[in-house]
């Protein structure tokens, strides 16, 4: 079996986080990127409409999984509960590679563009699954709290975890996250 050689989309992005962190987002053209991937310009849009969407190409797909997951669960599932499993499947899909998380994650800070950029994914994902928590009967307010919430927890435990030096993995911070909350709203 041959060696796994990465396709111009993962040397792309890599080339771009890499000259986002040496250079900065502003700094940083998409001809530079093409020619530190060894790609040209025309190769770069054939994988990305512009240099943002490096960072953030894989939201629709990340939104896409997000509410099949709610889709394959019981009819009877709770909000809170439904949240949880929605939440292990954003981990799974994000949680794989912490050292890549963490360098997109100091680009995005660095940057108030791609901050709102992010934030206005988030919010994105957030309407999508009140959206489909009221589809499957949810009430308006539970929907809509229980999709912020998954929000917030997702980004304090995105959070801890790219900042952590020990080797826990997202989906047991996003957990023990939800847990806190849970205690948190329970405790009067």
């Amino acid at each position: 079996m041959g060696r796994w050689k990465p396709g111009a989309g993962d040397r792309l992005r890599e080339a771009a986080l890499s000259l986002y962190l040496e250079r900065g987002f502003e700094q940083t053209m998409v001809a530079d990127i093409a020619e530190r991937a060894g790609v040209t310009a025309r190769t770069f849009f054939r994988h990305f409409a512009d240099k943002r969407e490096v960072l953030f190409a894989d939201s629709s797909d990340l939104e896409e999984k997000a509410l099949a997951a709610l889709e394959g669960l019981p009819a009877t599932t709770s909000a809170l509960d439904a949240v949880a499993a929605v939440l292990d499947t954003v981990a799974r899909m994000v949680g794989g590679d912490r050292e890549a998380a963490r360098k997109r994650q100091t680009v995005i800070m660095a940057n108030a563009d791609l901050r709102e950029r992010e934030l206005i994914k988030l919010t994105s994902l957030s309407a999508a699954l009140a959206d489909r928590l009221r589809q499957r009967g949810i009430g308006d307010i539970e929907a809509s709290l229980a999709a912020e919430t998954s929000i917030a927890v997702f980004r304090v435990a995105f959070s801890r975890w790219v900042t952590a030096t020990d080797d826990h993995d997202l989906q047991g911070i996003i957990r023990e996250t939800l847990d806190q909350l849970r205690t948190l709203a329970a405790s009067r």
